[in-house]
This record gives C-alpha cells, structure tokens and sequence, in this order.
C-alpha cells in the first residue's frame, strides 16, 4: 500500500476538485492500529497490575512481559514464509497468540517459584545448585501439560491452515500468528525463563 501511494503521489496528477481515498483493508487496519495505540499499552498495564498482585513482587512480571517480544518471533517468522501482510486479522492472530505466551511464563514461573520457596522453608537454600535443582524440579512438572497445550493448539490450527472454503484467507491470517508462536513461545517458556530466573534469584547465593 505505501508502494501504491508513493506511485500515485509522484506519477498521477489530479485536476482540482479530485482526491483519492484509499479504502478496503487498508482502511480498516489504519482505524485498528489507532484503537491499538490506546488499548494495547493500557491492557499490558493492567496484565503486568495483576501480575505483581499474583507475585507480589515487581521483577517476575516484568521477565513476563520482556519475554513477550521474543515469544512472538515464531509467527513473524510463519507470516515472512507465507507471504502474509499485515492486516487486522494478523493483529487479532498476534494478540492471542501473547495471551497465550503470558500464560505460559506465569505456569513456568509459579511452579519453580513455588518450589524455591519450599527449600527455603525447609532451609535446603543455601547454594546456587540448590537453587537450579529446585527451579528444575519445579519446571519438570510443566513440560507434560505444556506440551498438551500446544499439541492441542496445533492440531486446532493446522486443519484452518490448510482448509479452503469461504471466510479461509481471513480465518489463515488469524490463525499463522498462533501457530508461528506455538514454535517460539514454549521453547522461550521451558528454557529461557528458568535460567532468566536462576540468574536473577541466584544473585546472593554461594556458588
């Protein structure tokens, strides 16, 4: 679209009393991306607001929400292959799919921090061994369902991707964020937040 305006601008001239207007999807996304610019940042406040209320502390949050961004490279990375461009479709697709990686790092997180605390009430925290054997122990009991999730999410995704039919270029370009990330999100889950945490929650232990 910005290669058809810049074409237009620089090789049609228009007598007065003529303008163009550039409607159709393009119209659409441009009113999306506007509401976007308001909603966006207040829902991330809110989720990082219920976040520290569920933590009750700032930094688990906040490795939350940092590992949003890199959650989501799967599916830029699907859209790039397919040949996809931006559209509101692709933004509602990109928006679920961070919901969904959100709640992947709470469940990665909770259940190692819930494991911590146990060694520490139990006086078993005194090394950093100690801690990666808990923040392990913890982990291990989330690959099982993780793994269901997204199994799940998949073989839910992968007939939309293929089909044909009325409403399916709509319903694929809604549908390749969420399998894009589903690549991405629970690797980032799995291995990158439990050593972002273990650097982080390690600071003052002996090695």
């Amino acid at each position: 679209m910005r290669q058809a305006q810049k074409a237009v601008a620089d090789k049609v001239k228009l007598p007065p009393g003529y303008t163009i207007a550039w409607s159709g999807q393009f119209e659409y996304l441009q009113r999306a991306e506007a509401r976007l610019k308001l909603v966006v940042p207040l829902a991330l406040t809110l989720i990082f607001l219920l976040l520290h209320l569920a933590f009750r502390t700032f930094w688990q949050p906040t490795l939350i929400m940092l590992s949003l961004p890199f959650a989501l490279v799967g599916g830029y990375w699907l859209l790039y292959g397919l040949g996809f461009n931006m559209s509101v479709a692709v933004a509602a697709g990109f928006i679920a799919l961070a919901g969904v990686a959100a709640e992947f790092g709470v469940v990665m997180l909770i259940y190692p921090d819930q494991a911590v605390k146990k060694r520490e009430a139990e006086d078993r925290l005194n090394y950093r061994a100690d801690l990666a054997a808990a923040i392990i122990d913890g982990a291990v009991l989330r690959v099982r369902p993780k793994a269901m999730t997204v199994a799940v999410i998949l073989a839910g995704l992968l007939p939309i991707m293929v089909g044909g039919g009325a409403g399916s270029e709509v319903m694929q370009r809604i549908a390749a964020p969420m399998l894009g990330g589903m690549m991405t999100a629970p690797i980032l889950s799995m291995f990158v937040i439990p050593v972002a945490y273990l650097l982080w929650r390690g600071r003052g232990l002996a090695k």
